[in-house]
């Protein structure tokens, strides 16, 4: 037993190493941005195609991303993911030196093909490498820590590498970033080429229970699972959007403060720490607490969290450490409310690995295509994000009742938790 441990920890390795990747690409996507809008003089719907391009790849690439898994297993669709993605992330490169916004968008879009193939491959194996459970939920956890702190890392280096102004940025500024994910991506294709990644066992055409089956979708935790993930990542990237916007806006005033976008934008910030954290927190205590336990916990303090932001008057305040412009960082004045919205940031960090632990298992070889589809909803967090600015847009400036939103989303997490990811086919074994 002992032995076959050992011989998954390389596995693991690279598993959480491209974990890391998911995130530096990513969210490289977000600077780019605005380095966009500045440098060809477009709009900020337009600079944001970038982040778009990537996302959109999700919905597109998801199901075929699970199928091309199972039928050529983790190692080689890894490979193929690390592949597309130094290709991606070349073309990124080759539109800083042609200074042509087009080229940038279509390598922000293959690159996007590779962080779908890759989040395909590294949940379930990482989940596959713990054994399921609480060990493969803890293994999950570990990855997102560290796709958080890469995440964080990117977004920082790249505000050291634009000179001056963010007015006066061109994508060349950035191609030290650039150079290094080129050099990870062939890195990682030479450590996965050399690592036994291992597969699951083909099952032969002529087997009666396979055909008997018809995927993933037959299983109703897997089907409401699959739900579950599309809300959560709307309700993640929902409430620092909403946030951010709510605390910026001038009509308002209510931070009362000459450097509001500073301290929003930081506010906004912590509360991707605090997933940080909250990962942290998650992968050390996996082992001993169930998925099922970890979701319905967060989901219940998230509800009273958000619920107690709607309803709490603005004017109530509370001192809180953030970057204050020209002021440097320190504590500021800032309402209970909106700090209580960052704090759900530590219970939104365990959710993803606890619902795709939840939802795959005993699903045994239908888990790669389930994979795939968990990757192409990921697009819900631009749906309902879209939704609650919507709210907001048509009432003018109800952000606090848009997020009524987020607490039915988080209502249905809690119901998959302590009911939806209960397994009703006999023939699952745990």
């Amino acid at each position: 037993m002992s032995q076959e441990k050992s011989k998954n920890i390389l596995p693991i390795i690279v598993m959480i190493f491209l974990f890391g990747m998911i995130s530096f690409v990513t969210n490289l996507a977000s600077p780019m941005g605005d380095i966009l809008k500045n440098q060809f003089q477009v709009a900020n719907w337009i600079g944001t195609l970038g982040v778009f391009a990537n996302f959109i790849a999700y919905a597109i690439m998801g199901i075929p991303a699970g199928n091309i898994l199972q039928k050529i297993g983790y190692k080689k669709t890894a490979l193929v993911a690390v592949s597309v993605g130094f290709i991606g992330i070349g073309i990124q490169t080759i539109s800083g030196y042609a200074a042509s916004f087009s080229i940038y968008i279509i390598g922000a879009f293959i690159a996007g093909f590779s962080m779908c193939l890759l989040n395909t491959v590294v949940n379930p194996m990482l989940n596959k490498l713990g054994g399921g459970g609480n060990r493969g939920n803890q293994l999950i956890q570990m990855g997102g820590s560290f796709n958080s702190l890469c995440g964080t890392a990117v977004i920082i280096i790249s505000g050291l590498l634009i000179p001056n102004t963010i007015a006066e940025a061109k994508i060349s500024d950035v191609f030290p970033l650039m150079y290094t994910a080129l050099a990870i991506f062939a890195f990682a294709f030479i450590v996965i080429l050399l690592t036994t990644i291992p597969e699951n066992e083909k099952i032969s055409q002529d087997n009666t229970l396979q055909k008997s089956s018809s995927g993933p979708m037959s299983y109703r935790h897997f089907v409401l699972g699959a739900i579950a993930i599309f809300i959560y990542v709307g309700v993640e990237v929902g409430i620092p959007n909403v946030m951010n916007k709510w605390l910026q806006n001038p009509v308002l005033d209510i931070l009362g403060n000459v450097d509001d976008e500073d301290i929003a934008a930081s506010m906004a910030g912590t509360y991707w720490f605090l997933m940080l954290i909250g990962r942290l927190i998650g992968a050390a205590v996996g082992k001993n607490v169930s998925s099922k336990s970890m979701l319905s916990f967060a989901s219940i303090v998230s509800i009273v969290l958000v619920i107690l932001a709607i309803l709490l008057p603005t004017n109530i305040l509370m001192h809180m450490p953030v970057f204050n412009g020209a002021n440097g960082f320190g504590l500021v004045n800032v309402p209970l409310c909106a700090s209580l919205l960052v704090f759900v940031g530590l219970c939104t960090s365990v959710m993803w690995g606890g619902i795709f632990n939840l939802a795959v298992e005993g699903l045994g070889n239908s888990t790669e295509k389930a994979s795939g589809i968990f990757m192409a909803l990921v697009c819900g967090g631009g749906i309902l994000p879209l939704i609650q600015n919507a709210i907001v847009d048509t009432t003018g400036t109800a952000y606090q009742a848009s997020y009524w939103i987020i607490v039915a989303g988080l209502a249905y997490i809690l119901f998959y938790a302590l009911i939806g990811s209960k397994q009703v086919k006999k023939n699952i074994t745990i």
